[in-house]
């Protein structure tokens, strides 16, 4: 049998960043910088230093301009989320976001990365992992939140407004990794297009939540 949730499953973060913060102003300029300067890597500590990289909870929607970056370094980085805008960073080969153990999921969007062959994840603080499967955050009432008007299919990126929107749950191989992905889906058909999950997890497109069945853990 698998897994059932037995505790109180986790709720969704927003509004994770101080976006008036020193640091936030100097990360938003090293991604202009980077982009500017068409550089292949991304390593935010090395320009932030450690004091302000510990204030960092999130990557501004701007990274969608970093075409030519291979190499994305967040090595024990304090983020908790990973913006949709990922999915722009068409040349991303190798995706590092190790010890970022309040990094639990990852959006939909990374998956369009079709250059992303090399990742390095602290799995066990994944959402569903398979060495604990950390349950889900109920997805029922759409809770993640976005600071804009209308948002995109993760799909076929139709504009959407938030009351439109289906958040989904799906676990898909990502680089070397296998990773809980947030979907917004703007309808039926686009969901039935999903990919099947890898064998020893969910099965398909859900809503996580307490009742929702793993598969028994591996080890």
């Amino acid at each position: 049998m698998g897994n059932i949730n037995k505790f109180t499953s986790p709720e969704i973060e927003n509004n994770v960043q101080k976006t008036r913060s020193r640091a936030w102003r100097k990360l938003c300029k090293y991604v202009d910088k980077v982009a500017e300067e068409e550089l292949e890597d991304f390593c935010p500590i090395n320009y932030l230093g450690p004091k302000l990289y510990a204030k960092i909870h999130t990557l501004p929607k701007s990274i969608a301009k970093l075409k030519k970056v291979k190499k994305m370094w967040l090595y024990g980085s304090k983020l908790k989320r990973i913006p949709p805008e990922i999915g722009e960073m068409t040349s991303l080969e190798s995706f590092d976001p190790y010890t970022s153990y309040s990094l639990h999921w990852f959006p939909y969007e990374i998956t369009k990365c079709k250059n992303l062959k090399d990742s390095r994840v602290s799995t066990r603080a994944l959402y569903g992992n398979f060495t604990y499967r950390d349950p889900f955050p109920d997805l029922t009432y759409n809770p993640v939140h976005y600071k804009t008007k209308t948002i995109h299919c993760s799909i076929c990126n139709k504009p959407i407004t938030h009351q439109e929107v289906n958040q989904l749950w799906i676990s898909l191989w990502v680089g070397t990794d296998v990773l809980p992905l947030l979907i917004n889906s703007c309808s039926e058909a686009c969901t039935a297009t999903l990919p099947t999950p890898p064998e020893n997890y969910v099965q398909h497109p859900h809503k996580g939540g307490m009742g929702l069945v793993q598969p028994p853990t591996l080890y």
